[in-house]
């Protein structure tokens, strides 16, 4: 067991990708809290997972839920040792149809959220002298733009960017913060994903999906669990050396 005794916060777990996360954390010996603004999910989620899973209400856009997130694993297990900054949300449009609302929406949870979740969980970190492993999820889209999802790629592109500057910057405190850089995932979201690529590319529903995973290298689209290794190896005693990176696992799509 790679996470044997470690404390996890795992954001946006209820479901689809922080979820694959969250099974695999518990798998190696950690107690994770499954933190998502949905309770009931994350309530829902964490039982089925088993004991060391527990929910944890947080709303990643909102300052005082963040802080309560981070003090609630406090409480619960003695400090914090690894956060996965995972929740995000997708939308798209021509450049010349993109919204004020939209934009602020994505910026404020992609970009927003990863900082200042990664700033409180940084501080309790610090707190508590031990190091950690932060984790930010970033994407594909995060290492070139596309034209239908510029918002989207610009906010991971940040999240790649605020991950070598924190990386660089808590590495003193024994924090290493890395990143992973997914390419298409078969998730619920890619469902979302798929629908809005139907309207504005005037395809039949579900044609975008099975284009995109015949496009990937490897010969399909990932899987959540595709990323677990990856996660876990980042948490792990054996990525002390590794500092300020963003891993691409995406069957090939993307080298760098």
């Amino acid at each position: 067991m790679r996470l044997k005794g470690k404390s996890a916060l795992i954001t946006g777990s209820a479901r689809g990708i922080g979820r694959a996360f969250a099974e695999a954390y518990v798998r190696e010996g950690a107690t994770v809290a499954i933190a998502d603004i949905n309770l009931a999910a994350a309530e829902k989620t964490a039982s089925e997972i088993g004991a060391k899973a527990y929910a944890v209400r947080l709303d990643v856009s909102d300052l005082a839920s963040i802080e309560a997130a981070v003090k609630a694993v406090e409480t619960r297990t003695g400090g914090l040792d690894i956060l996965i900054n995972n929740a995000a949300l997708f939308d798209l449009a021509p450049i010349i149809e993109i919204t004020k609302a939209s934009y602020d929406k994505l910026f404020s949870v992609n970009v927003a959220g990863t900082l200042f979740m990664l700033q409180a969980a940084a501080r309790s970190m610090i707190a508590r002298g031990k190091g950690g492993k932060i984790i930010n999820i970033a994407s594909q889209a995060g290492r070139r733009g596309e034209p239908l999802v510029a918002v989207y790629c610009a906010t991971k592109a940040a999240v790649i960017s605020l991950t070598q500057s924190a990386g660089l910057d808590l590495i003193k405190h024994r924090i290493n913060v890395n990143g992973i850089a997914p390419g298409v995932v078969d998730s619920d979201m890619w469902d979302e994903v798929d629908a809005l690529f139907a309207k504005y590319e005037n395809r039949p529903k579900g044609e975008k999906k099975r284009l995109v995973g015949e496009g990937v290298p490897y010969g399909r689209m990932g899987k959540p669990e595709d990323l677990t290794g990856m996660a876990v190896f980042l948490a792990s005693d054996d990525a002390e050396y590794i500092v300020a990176q963003t891993y691409n696992v995406d069957g090939g799509q993307w080298m760098s």
